[in-house]
């Protein structure tokens, strides 16, 4: 399965920056799961799959596990970003 390198930040509008990787601001705070819990959700919503947290679950770099290909993952963060 592909993986792929994303960094959020908490506590923010949602938004998604295409960047060296995806930038994704999240609205949910960084305590008790929230803000991954949210980062899954809106995930899925843009790309249609789930990804998995694989590394970074306390961090604000996270590498996540992703069931397609990366290119089209990141192609589909790139309209929701445009």
């Amino acid at each position: 399965m592909p993986e792929i390198y994303v960094k959020v930040r908490p506590e923010t509008q949602f938004e998604v920056e295409m960047k060296t990787y995806p930038v994704i601001g999240l609205e949910s705070k960084a305590e008790h799961g929230k803000a991954n819990s949210e980062l899954l959700r809106r995930l899925k919503e843009i790309t249609g799959e789930k990804p998995a947290i694989i590394s970074g679950h306390k961090s604000r770099r996270k590498k996540l596990k992703i069931d397609q290909d990366k290119n089209s993952f990141k192609e589909k963060l790139k309209e929701y970003d445009g």
